[in-house]
């Protein structure tokens, strides 16, 4: 995949923002996970950081590292003809030039999207503050711009998802840190934790540009939010949760009654499992998006080629 590709795919996931139609993301954790959502129809598909985390044996919060994170971003691109948008939590180190190596490391997976948290981690708490965390964005949108590609980033606020301050002040807060950071660069402003159709509404109208709507129990359905004027919604991590569920309950029919009926009826058969990834091709789950990596700094080993780390116990 060249820088021309990936431009047009950027393009198209811009597009998918213009509220015309409210974009519909399924997040991923793995390569038959994007192919499923895209034979379902779906025009992009977004990965979910807890999920990857998850599978790989960490706890979701940055606990991955960027290069193990990109690997995983990198399989499912690969594996997806439909932009994908990379969820890289918090940009993985506080300066604005760490931000701007998770921007490259994005593109060399193949993604022309990603989330960026303003949480703090690392052994902080709380939200970096927003002079900070709008050179944040300037950096991912220059780190993008000077590779020739421009990626759709999302960023996000977590007033809202942690709690940040007085509920009375919450609304105003997010307003304040949504505009700053689509003045800095953002193309889509994504609020986790606001399930009230009342404040939807009125933060479609108080920011300057798409919102992004984490759906989850008490959610508007999606028919109301497009009518709200939201721009996106996603699914977060409640896909893999969901599948852990299942997983779960198929282990407790093991344990219990000894039967296989959680996974022996209504299940996707071994063959349409396999023909779900057939499309991928061999070579291209062995390299990295490489003209890329070339012109940006980025080593191909590092991006899709190496085998993930071993998991902390």
């Amino acid at each position: 995949m060249d820088c021309t590709e990936l431009q047009q795919k950027a393009d198209v996931l811009r597009s998918l923002h213009d509220r015309t139609r409210i974009l519909v993301l399924p997040n991923v954790w793995d390569a038959a996970g994007a192919r499923i959502f895209e034979e379902a129809g779906f025009p992009a598909v977004a990965t979910t950081s807890a999920g990857i985390a998850w599978t790989l044996g960490y706890p979701d919060g940055e606990r991955i590292g960027r290069d193990e994170m990109a690997d995983m971003v990198g399989r499912i691109c690969r594996a997806a003809s439909v932009p994908v948008t990379a969820d890289m939590e918090a940009g993985y180190g506080p300066e604005p030039a760490d931000v701007a190596v998770t921007v490259r490391a994005v593109m060399a997976a193949g993604a022309v999207g990603l989330n960026l948290e303003d949480s703090r981690y690392g052994g902080a708490s709380g939200l970096w503050d927003i002079a900070v965390q709008v050179e944040r964005v300037r950096a991912a949108r220059a780190a993008a711009e000077s590779a020739g590609v421009r990626v759709v980033i999302n960023a996000r606020t977590d007033v809202y998802l942690h709690g940040v301050g007085a509920e009375s002040e919450r609304f105003d807060h997010t307003v304040r840190r949504a505009n700053a950071y689509r003045e800095a660069g953002a193309d889509c402003l994504f609020i986790p934790g606001v399930r009230d159709a009342v404040v939807i509404g009125a933060l479609v109208q108080a920011i300057n540009g798409p919102i992004n709507i984490l759906a989850g129990p008490g959610t508007p359905p999606i028919p109301e939010l497009q009518k709200l004027g939201v721009a996106r919604v996603s699914v977060g991590s409640g896909p893999m949760r969901a599948a852990l569920t299942l997983l779960r309950r198929i282990a407790e029919d093991l344990r219990g009654p000894g039967d296989f009926t959680s996974f022996g009826r209504d299940v996707i058969s071994h063959a349409e499992s396999t023909d779900c990834c057939r499309t991928v091709r061999a070579a291209s789950l062995l390299t990295p998006c490489n003209v890329l990596a070339r012109k940006i700094g980025l080593s191909s080993h590092r991006i899709g080629g190496a085998n993930p780390g071993v998991p902390p116990d």
